[in-house]
């Protein structure tokens, strides 16, 4: 009987590696090749390998430098710039509107979470030409703060959610007791409340952050001219030509975007797990 739950065990836990054996090799796997293509000479990826047997860094030294057609340093600012305000709108705003649901019982209410679930169902792409005729009739086209507000309002119900769902699980009596002390809502939202929301602070935060890096069909809907655009136009351009394309190249700048993302991620992970799982457990 002993010697049955011990083999049961050891197949449970061998089932368990492989798996989690296999979904590391379908995740690391592009990664490597990513960085070794970034590596290889040449502009193909035929004939490149994941160990370069001649690497080079002439790829990484193209995109900087200074080619009109090819401007990545110029994105690589535009890129960060919509995304650290993203970040730092997305994390306001959707503090203060996930306290106010959770704490505060007003008109309107139910409709308004309703109503933010429905929104999360729309896609993205269907707004476009709704977004794109606003944006001419405001004059706001090649316009970054035009792209970072859109980007804060698509990110404000599913984060809002998220967070609502974290201050839910904070005791309300903590609330009480320093409202008896004569605390008033602002003093308890910004001592209390957020301190102890970290966690999923951090996690708005990253996905405030990340968002607009990855985005490629909004941007491009807004922003038109070379010296305006973002990352992901860029290099889409740059692979997007039949008779220059430079897949290597395109290789070592999709490399350089995730270096952001790394150190944003490693300044984060203390708190990044712990709030995103515990983001659903109320709601």
């Amino acid at each position: 009987m002993l010697s049955n739950t011990k083999t049961r065990k050891f197949i449970s836990l061998l089932i368990s590696y492989a798996i989690l054996i296999f979904t590391s090799v379908i995740i690391i796997y592009p990664l490597i090749w990513t960085v070794g293509a970034s590596f290889n000479p040449g502009n193909s990826l035929i004939s490149t390998s994941i160990i370069p047997k001649n690497p080079t860094l002439d790829h990484y030294r193209e995109l900087f430098a200074g080619k009109e057609s090819l401007q990545y340093g110029q994105w690589y600012l535009n890129s960060l710039k919509i995304s650290v305000f993203t970040m730092i709108g997305t994390v306001a705003s959707v503090c203060f509107t996930a306290y106010a649901f959770s704490r505060f019982r007003f008109k309107g209410r139910k409709n308004a979470l309703t109503l933010f679930l429905l929104l999360q169902m729309i896609p993205q792409f269907s707004a476009l030409i709704a977004l794109f005729v606003l944006a001419q009739i405001l004059g706001m086209m090649n316009n970054h703060w035009l792209l970072i507000l859109l980007y804060i309002g698509g990110l404000i119900p599913m984060n809002t959610y998220l967070m609502k769902g974290y201050m839910d699980s904070i005791p309300i009596d903590l609330d009480e007791s320093a409202r008896i002390d004569g605390a008033s809502n602002t003093r308890i939202f910004l001592q209390i409340i957020m301190p102890l929301s970290r966690p999923m602070v951090a996690v708005v935060a990253m996905l405030g952050f990340t968002g607009p890096l990855g985005d490629f069909i909004l941007s491009s809907t807004i922003l038109r001219s070379a010296e305006y655009y973002t990352l992901p136009i860029g290099l889409f351009n740059l692979v997007n030509d039949v008779m220059g394309a430079s897949y290597t190249t395109f290789a070592a700048g999709a490399i350089l975007i995730s270096i952001p993302i790394a150190l944003i991620f490693i300044l984060l992970q203390k708190n990044f797990v712990s709030g995103l799982t515990a983001g659903g457990t109320k709601g």
